[in-house]
């Protein structure tokens, strides 16, 4: 769907002459749900747990999560609002990645609901805590693999207009990794053994259970 004069949605021609969908985020999609989501799919889920300056644990998914680099291994993620999680990790330089699971997928979910601050997200998913070493933030108890994060960064992204989104980037270099040994096959972790889960588009998520391996050509 391509604007026309009016901004409103029009279709447009495509590859080898099949009709294409065109918007502009500004004008409104024009469909029943919002395709962006799911366009930039599957995600990692950043499953991020804080403390309070009281040291108050705190524990919630974020969609949107990556990696930015391995050297040194920086990871981020987005807060839509000033919520807990980027919050406290703003006040305190600290917090840990931890990763969901198809085997914690309730209780992810579960630690994802709107609470009062200072409520302990790890009782209300019936989550045990583990310690961490090199920051306060305790960990998912059971996970396959965790990360211990000293923030870089906490960014208020502004717009084309200059006008702020109300969206804040929280950057972190990993200083400390936990992993579950049963997960390591052949010096390598193993990532199907292990069913992340992803976040997909609206109420949907994707798991991994199988990967597949192409070497780039440069390495061949």
């Amino acid at each position: 769907m391509k604007p026309d004069d009016s901004g409103a949605p029009r279709k447009e021609a495509g590859a080898e002459g099949a009709a294409m969908l065109f918007y502009e985020p500004r004008h409104g999609h024009g469909l029943r749900h919002n395709p962006f989501k799911a366009i930039v799919a599957p995600r990692p889920i950043g499953w991020i747990s804080t403390v309070d300056r009281a040291g108050r644990p705190n524990l919630a998914p974020y969609s949107f999560f990556n990696a930015l680099a391995s050297d040194p291994p920086i990871v981020a993620f987005a807060s839509g609002g000033l919520k807990d999680s980027a919050y406290n990790a703003k006040e305190t330089g600290e917090f840990v990645f931890n990763l969901a699971t198809v085997a914690m997928a309730e209780a992810m979910n579960a630690s994802s609901e709107s609470v009062a601050r200072g409520v302990n997200e790890f009782d209300l998913a019936g989550l045990a805590m583990a310690p961490s070493r090199l920051v306060r933030p305790g960990r998912v108890a059971g996970t396959p693999a965790a990360f211990e994060c000293k923030v870089l960064k906490v960014l208020e992204v502004d717009d084309l207009d200059g006008k702020p989104t109300d969206t804040f980037v929280v950057i972190g270099q990993v200083v400390g990794v936990h992993i579950d040994p049963r997960y390591i096959k052949d010096g390598r972790f193993d990532t199907a053994a292990a069913q992340p889960l992803a976040r997909c588009g609206y109420h949907d998520y994707a798991k991994v259970t199988e990967v597949f391996e192409m070497v780039r050509p440069d390495e061949r």
